[in-house]
């Protein structure tokens, strides 16, 4: 597209003063400006910043008529909330969701477009080595544990491994697309197949001024920042992704986040349990530790699921209990792990995906005229749109919403903090894998020696691999015997 049909377009949509320095770039840098200009829907964007900024304000109008008490907010209870505890219904559920992962019909999604910054990694978050016995990645972990299910589902239905279709879909960010891309080329996907494995970008937008202006970063360039973890949606859209899903018959989509050690991609049970319940839309809960965690909570907004923000809640409701089981009736904690059918996805939230992005009021890094330089602000001086995962909740009726709790010892080891954190580190979530590793092979009926049982530090850590076990199934070979410690287990050559 030429500069005088972008100045016409952006001069259209009242953004021409993007141009303001154009005649004092050279040509290699006006060639990019333009590029830029040119993948941006201007005139979208600008109406998307009109109806974020009207709904937020009459959100913010609502919010302050009205209170968090039992009449708004309530929790999310019944016959659609099912539990690991309950181990008939996760073997019924199981059963269901390897025979829907052997026909072909499910696909794995992980969110990975963050960088492992916090860690002291300078890489995408899923390239990190949490310091198993192995040194497999977190992208690895999730490959693998995809393997060994593709194994069991084909089994389930009496087909080959090759003839089981289950892809997996990668959601990546501008700033870690090619190093993800490439990290799989180079470790042969490990050993999933290229065909098997997608990337795809999560979606950018301009910063906007409070006026609705595009804010410049630099003479040729508009500031952008991700769409937030809702992106998702369009991304998977404008990617060509959701087509590709359709093509390969795909009905059912679990996703979920790369910084949790112990995710279990596809999860059978999970997928099982949502589609006994003929669930549009599924969520995977831990429970939380105390009344007080700061986390949200799956609940119940004018009879609509939603997630709720410990802020959201008063005193007495985080604290308000069941009378017959004793637990939190807000206890539904999030952890970013959701099920989708394709159709939900399809015909209820990409139809409405521009009514629930949010304003973001932030310090937005701009260019400075005077300076001539680029200015990181010391107060908000713009504004980001963005949109939350689990912004779409509300779209389903509670009937055809899910939830499944899960147990955190099993399933939920976050990787957030630097290592020597006290919490959510890859310390934490190695000794998480290290005494899950040992429940399974006690499960089994083997022994764990003393010596292998003392601590969890990284020279003790324990491991099996994935491609030996998917959830602690096919141990039994080690029944009667005594594992020292530290391991990690294989399966045999």
């Amino acid at each position: 597209m030429d500069e005088s049909h972008l100045r016409e377009i952006y001069n259209a949509a009242d953004q021409g003063h993007v141009f303001a320095y154009y005649e004092t770039l050279n040509a290699a840098d006006r060639t990019s400006f333009l590029q830029q200009l040119a993948s941006i829907a201007v005139a979208n964007v600008c109406d998307l910043f009109r109806l974020s900024t009207t709904t937020t304000a009459e959100s913010d109008a609502t919010t302050a008529s009205s209170s968090t008490d039992a009449t708004s907010i309530q929790p999310f209870v019944g016959s659609n909330v099912g539990s690991y505890s309950d181990l008939v219904l996760s073997k019924r559920c199981s059963e269901i969701g390897l025979q829907a992962i052997g026909r072909g019909e499910v696909a794995a999604l992980v969110l990975a477009g963050g960088q492992g910054t916090r860690l002291g990694f300078d890489g995408p978050k899923g390239m990190y080595d949490i310091g198993l016995p192995s040194h497999k990645s977190l992208f690895q972990l999730i490959v693998e544990r995809l393997i060994k299910l593709k194994k069991l589902a084909s089994s389930a239905v009496g087909e080959s491994y090759e003839e089981c279709s289950l892809p997996f879909y990668i959601m990546t960010s501008p700033i870690n697309h090619e190093a993800t891309k490439t990290f799989f080329s180079e470790h042969n996907f490990f050993g999933y197949g290229q065909d098997n494995v997608v990337f795809f970008m999560q979606g950018m937008l301009p910063c906007f001024t409070p006026e609705g202006k595009f804010i410049m970063e630099t003479p040729s360039k508009v500031a952008m920042a991700p769409d937030g973890n809702g992106g998702i949606y369009p991304s998977l859209k404008t990617s060509g992704a959701l087509d590709d899903m359709n093509h390969r018959g795909v009905k059912y989509l679990h996703v979920f986040s790369i910084d949790n050690a112990l995710a279990k991609p596809a999860d059978p049970i999970f997928l099982g349990f949502c589609i006994e319940k003929k669930a549009e839309c599924g969520n995977k809960s831990t429970w939380k530790s105390h009344a007080h965690e700061k986390v949200g909570v799956v609940a119940l907004r004018d009879n609509r699921p939603c997630v709720v923000e410990y802020s959201e809640i008063s005193h007495e409701m985080a604290e308000r209990t069941d009378d017959a089981t004793g637990r939190l009736v807000f206890g539904a904690g999030n952890i970013c792990n959701h099920f989708y059918t394709m159709e939900f996805l399809r015909d209820k939230v990409l139809p409405q995906m521009n009514n629930l992005f949010h304003v973001a009021n932030k310090k937005i890094p701009y260019y400075n005229d005077e300076d001539k330089a680029t200015v990181t602000p010391g107060t908000n001086n713009g504004i980001k749109l963005e949109t939350f995962i689990f912004d779409v909740f509300p779209l389903v009726e509670q009937q055809r919403f899910a939830v499944w709790e899960v147990q955190r010892s099993e399933e939920f080891a976050p990787v957030k903090n630097a290592p020597g954190s006290s919490s959510d580190s890859p310390d934490t979530a190695r000794a998480m894998i290290t005494n899950l590793s040992k429940e399974w092979l006690r499960a089994a009926g083997a022994q764990i020696s003393p010596d292998g049982d003392n601590n969890n530090t990284n020279n003790n850590a324990c491991e099996i691999s994935p491609l030996l076990s998917y959830a602690g199934e096919d141990l039994e070979h080690y029944s009667g015997q005594t594992i020292q410690g530290p391991f990690h287990l294989v399966p045999p050559a």
